[in-house]
């Protein structure tokens, strides 16, 4: 997927683990562990709004678009 989620470079940096987050913005641990192991298929915006607000960060922070190798040709 050429979407990357770099939940847990931020967590890192925020020295934050991830069931402390997910306590925060008010999900579960294991909609989170989808979310941060790139398996979600949708982010709702208020999730994103409510991580980025914890985090310290900017959308752009957590997600990145990495262009895929087939379609680069």
């Amino acid at each position: 997927m050429p979407i990357v989620i770099n939940l847990d470079v931020m967590l890192a940096k925020r020295k934050m683990r991830a069931n402390e987050l997910a306590a925060l913005i008010g999900i579960t641990e294991q909609n989170l562990s989808v979310l941060k192991n790139g398996r979600a298929k949708a982010v709702k915006l208020s999730t994103l709004e409510a991580i980025c607000k914890h985090l310290d960060c900017q959308p752009g922070d957590i997600l990145e678009y990495v262009a895929d190798q087939e379609t680069e040709a």
